[in-house]
């Protein structure tokens, strides 16, 4: 909010600089601001009283949109990458998959690591959850088990993510 869209009573002031000018009716804030050729801007509009500062409001939103920006830059989207194996894999094929997610938790991303069954293979699932946890044993050193194996469907799943 600013200038005129401030309706509360009394509000807390801050200067142009910095200092603080105190408690003051709104009116009185909005006088100050005009004399300085500035806003008047709620920057804290849950405080009791509410805080208003004297500054050029386009000055303002151009530094809030720079500090937007740069948090956005700094911040890491982590992936969910899937690897699929099924319940007659050999150990060399295994292998390759373990690598594959090694060097996707390597980067930073989580594993979905998902057990797909067909037809007959729905009747031996119980047998199978062993490769999931030969998986997570397998990637021990670098990742830890976020969601334990799950039957979602006709697979079964689990989550592994990067070890702190």
């Amino acid at each position: 909010m600013i200038n005129e869209q401030i309706r509360d009573r009394e509000v807390r002031l801050i200067g142009e600089d910095g200092e603080q000018l105190g408690i003051m009716s709104s009116r009185e804030a909005m006088k100050l601001a005009a004399e300085a050729n500035l806003d008047l801007v709620k920057i804290a509009p849950t405080a009791k009283p509410p805080v208003c500062k004297i500054i050029d409001y386009g000055k303002y939103k151009y530094e809030q949109t720079r500090k937007e920006k740069e948090a956005k830059k700094k911040q890491k989207t982590v992936e969910v990458k899937e690897v699929r194996l099924s319940p007659n894999i050999d150990t060399n094929d295994l292998n390759t998959k373990v690598n594959n997610a090694k060097k996707f938790i390597g980067k930073g991303n989580k594993v979905k690591v998902t057990l797909r069954f067909r037809g007959r293979e729905m009747a031996h699932v119980q047998s199978s959850k062993h490769i999931l946890d030969d998986f997570a044993a397998l990637l021990e050193d670098v990742a830890v088990v976020e969601k334990p194996a799950k039957m979602e469907g006709r697979s079964m799943s689990m989550v592994l993510t990067e070890k702190r």
